[in-house]
């Protein structure tokens, strides 16, 4: 039964890391209509799925990070050297929303149910906008860097998904959609590396007991649905197809705001 939990787990961490329909809103309904949290999971589990999808997204994105490397690896200012720089700065805002505001915005997953509607919305009107933008033929500069980091930051709401803001953002700022999906997707792994390096530190995983053939299970699920996502969501980018997600979360999204009128 452990293992194959862990492995529904895996495959929800694997695609909702990718496509952008907000695993944290869908989490808090699922809260909000079970009762309770089905996606309750230890901090050692948590760890090893997080770290299966920030795999995933190195394979896929191999080349890139083999390039950016050995440019950081010359030790002159170069073009794999910028990109770099514009990951830190893209990680600035959440890094401060997150340390400053870690209480309230804990407040907030609370099965707010109304809140996770309306961000849905938001979420979805950022996918049809960025679905119809012409003119995308521009590289990620520094501001733009700033700019996407800030979707990032407010994308740790629940009903806004990460990467939908972060691609969405990039495309309506005129950035080849191409080169949005790269920096969306790996924009996000020193963040994911951090959040796993606190939560082993924490060591919160001491007091658990280890299934080894079950965290195993829930890795390779996460890690081979996540290149599938990954991989998926970039072509769908290039293709404009973006809205095909955005009707999904305004459908979500009117859902959730008539369950709570309704009750």
């Amino acid at each position: 039964m452990e293992i194959l939990k862990a492995i529904l787990l895996g495959i929800v961490q694997g695609l909702t890391e990718f496509l952008p329909v907000s695993s944290s809103g869908h989490l808090e309904l699922a809260k909000a209509m079970l009762g309770q949290d089905p996606g309750e999971q230890g901090v050692l589990m948590t760890v090893t799925l997080h770290g299966a999808t920030a795999l995933s997204t190195l394979v896929v994105f191999r080349k890139d990070v083999a390039e950016i490397l050995r440019g950081l690896f010359a030790f002159k200012s170069n073009e794999e050297l910028a990109f770099s720089l514009k990951v830190v700065v893209s990680m600035i805002p959440a890094a401060i929303v997150g340390l400053l505001f870690e209480e309230q915005l804990d407040a907030l997953f609370d099965q707010n149910v109304l809140l996770v509607g309306f961000m849905l919305f938001i979420t979805g009107l950022l996918l049809f906008l960025a679905d119809r933008a012409k003119d995308t033929q521009r590289n990620v500069s520094y501001p733009h860097a700033l700019i996407i980091g800030i979707s990032q930051a407010i994308a740790i709401l629940p009903g806004i998904s990460r990467s939908g803001a972060t691609i969405s953002t990039s495309v309506l700022l005129g950035i080849d959609r191409a080169k949005a999906a790269r920096f969306s997707f790996l924009m996000v792994v020193p963040l994911i590396l951090g959040k796993m390096a606190k939560d082993m530190l924490d060591g919160e995983f001491l007091k658990e007991s280890v299934d080894l053939i079950a965290l195993g299970s829930g890795f390779i699920a996460a890690f081979i649905t996540g290149l599938v996502a990954c991989t998926w969501m970039i072509a769908l980018v290039k293709r404009s197809r973006l809205s095909w997600f955005s009707y999904y979360c305004f459908a979500v999204g009117l859902l959730c705001i008539i369950w709570v009128v309704s009750r």
